[in-house]
């Protein structure tokens, strides 16, 4: 009979990982919630960018709207719940003492939240997927009725487009970025309510901040660091040289906030008790 071996003695790491990561799995797939916010993220990401598209009208050429935007305007909600998802995976468990048997039976603090965000990652990886594509299906099929026409200077939204197709994989990374946020911030934590509160700060109230602020200097340096304002500028189709930041340059602002919240998650979880 094969031994298990002690924490922080060394296993054959990809069977360590696989251990890990069909844990982790078992947990996503099996907990009820999870199907229920997968369904949520898709529903109201769709749900708003349509009602968006729907209200929106460009009359003549020149009218200042960004197509790709409007369409994927429903990530501007969606991303919620993508947080949300994100601090249940592991302040869940601290909620209701799981963690204690997740931890007996994964050792290696960091191969466990390194397995948590890559089940976490695929989970939003799809649902994000599926939310941009039904985003700008709804943006292609309502756009052109209001005013989104190739004589207004707006070509009908396509993939094979490679500014909206920026914007479309864009989009699902940035959706990603923010559930790595939401787990990184977690894991430091613990409590689901606090951060999920200081998640949804982080994402919401920069902007709010930003827009309260006189000095153009500073309201363009806040919209610079500012995780969802700069993660969004990958949506940006239009306008590029007016940005306060170029879209991937803004999406690696959001990348940075994501690995900075790992970081300080996976060095507490590390050194605290469980």
């Amino acid at each position: 009979m094969r031994r298990a071996p002690a924490r922080g003695t060394r296993r054959a790491d990809p069977e360590y990982a696989g251990h890990a990561l069909h844990a982790e799995w078992t947990k996503a797939r099996t907990a009820g919630g999870t199907i229920w916010l997968l369904l949520a993220i898709i529903a109201t990401t769709i749900a708003v960018g349509s009602a968006v598209a729907t209200a929106t009208r460009c009359p003549a050429a020149g009218c200042g709207q960004d197509p790709a935007r409007v369409s994927l305007s429903g990530i501007d909600l969606g991303q919620a719940v993508v947080a949300i998802l994100a601090v249940l995976a592991i302040s869940g468990e601290y909620g209701t003492g799981l963690i204690l048997f997740t931890l007996t039976a994964i050792p290696r603090r960091t191969t466990m939240l390194a397995a948590k965000a890559a089940i976490l990652t695929g989970l939003v990886t799809v649902a994000g997927t599926l939310a941009v594509l039904g985003s700008l299906l709804a943006g292609r099929l309502i756009l052109p009725g209001h005013g989104f026409i190739p004589a207004h200077g707006y070509p009908l939204l396509s993939l094979a487009d490679g500014s909206y197709l920026r914007a479309a994989a864009g989009s699902v990374l940035y959706l990603i970025l923010v559930g790595l946020l939401g787990l990184g911030v977690a894991t430091a934590i613990r409590d689901s309510a606090v951060a999920i509160g200081i998640v949804l700060g982080l994402l919401y109230l920069f902007p709010v901040a930003a827009a309260a602020v006189a000095n153009p200097h500073w309201q363009r340096h806040l919209e610079q660091i500012a995780p969802m304002s700069a993660g969004l500028a990958i949506q940006v189709t239009t306008g590029l040289r007016g940005m306060p930041i170029s879209p991937w340059a803004g999406l690696g602002v959001l990348a940075a906030w994501a690995a900075g919240a790992m970081l300080a998650g996976g060095l507490l979880l590390r050194v605290r008790d469980a």
